[in-house]
């Protein structure tokens, strides 16, 4: 939750902008106020406009700062910034990447939309170079060990045994349609259309995408609504396709717990992967078995950029190997 109170009112308009002009999502705006609250209050301890010591910048108070304070920020002064976040808290390239991102767009609203100051020091500020690292994904062997062991409730060593059809709707979601986990537990009954078997998702930048079900998906979100309380749940939550324990919409970190859970009851190191690995998963397994073209994946994951998806195109070795021993010069 976002205490506008604590922020300068140039970074409330900032807000307001991003969430209704621009359309930004919620975790977009709370990820903006976050990064650009940070940023600023290291310019008054990097100004001197305050008497501390550098742990304890988070502590500083940035509602006193005006227009005329931002209109000294120089482009030194947010490399200054990076290389501090790089130091102290040994921030990733992505990390960096996406404070970089914020602050650009906290400054091209200021000069470029609203004319509040006069220049745009972020106007050529480069984003940190990221590492191409392949996505970690399992195999269709792990898949279908993991969806045996979720279709399955489990013995009483391994929770609540009662949220088996609603685990395994989850498990059988991520893996069949390579959904985000924002995606998932936002999910409403009514998105989903039965008689053509598709999806309606809100993905990032607040984008509706549909996606397609396929028999396993159904079957399972199915199954699940025979099961699903009825009684008793939360009024903001009636219309959640998936309910908590408490009967109220599932939360984030009750999907991720879920996620481990079967991980680990499936004998894989529930440790190495994570909820977005399943999307990984969705999607190089699509790519790999199904011989799904890569435009048409861009569009099932919501991926913006045909870059973002061109990931999995290259986490195939034996797709690799076969081409190359395909070559009409293999045998000369």
């Amino acid at each position: 939750m976002i205490d506008r109170k604590l922020n300068p009112i140039f970074l409330n308009d900032f807000l307001d902008y991003s969430s209704t002009i621009s359309n930004k999502s919620v975790n977009t705006i709370k990820e903006y106020n976050y990064d650009i609250a940070h940023f600023l209050k290291y310019i008054k301890y990097k100004f001197n406009m305050v008497n501390i010591d550098e742990e304890s910048i988070k502590e500083i108070t940035i509602d006193d700062l005006t227009l005329l304070d931002i209109e000294r920020i120089q482009i030194e002064d947010i490399h200054s910034f990076l290389g501090y976040l790089k130091t102290t808290y040994r921030s990733k390239p992505a990390t960096l990447a996406r404070k970089t991102a914020s602050i650009r767009a906290f400054f091209h609203y200021l000069c470029n939309k609203t004319k509040k100051i006069k220049s745009n020091p972020a106007q050529d500020l480069e984003s940190p170079k990221l590492d191409k690292r392949l996505p970690k994904y399992l195999t269709l062997e792990q898949s279908k060990e993991l969806l045996k062991v979720s279709s399955t409730p489990p013995p009483k060593t391994h929770g609540n045994h009662n949220n088996s059809t609603r685990n395994f709707a989850i498990i059988t979601l991520f893996l069949n349609c390579g959904l985000r986990l924002s995606e998932l537990i936002n999910i409403n009954i009514k998105d989903i259309d039965f008689e053509n078997n598709k999806l309606n998702v809100i993905g990032k930048g607040n984008k509706e995408r549909t996606i397609y079900l396929n028999k396993a998906c159904i079957n399972a979100i199915k199954a699940y609504l025979s099961d699903r309380p009825h009684d008793a749940v939360k009024y903001n939550s009636k219309d959640a396709l998936f309910l908590s324990e408490q009967r109220k919409r599932i939360s984030n970190r009750t999907v991720q717990y879920i996620v481990k859970e079967e991980l680990y009851i499936a004998g894989i190191d529930p440790n190495k992967y994570s909820v977005h690995k399943l999307r990984h998963t969705a999607a190089t397994l699509m790519y790999k078995y199904g011989n799904v073209d890569i435009r048409a994946l861009q569009e099932l994951l919501g991926h913006e950029s045909i870059s973002t998806t061109e990931i999995y195109t290259h986490v195939d070795n034996e797709q690799i190997r076969n081409a190359v021993e395909s070559n009409p010069l293999a045998d000369l």
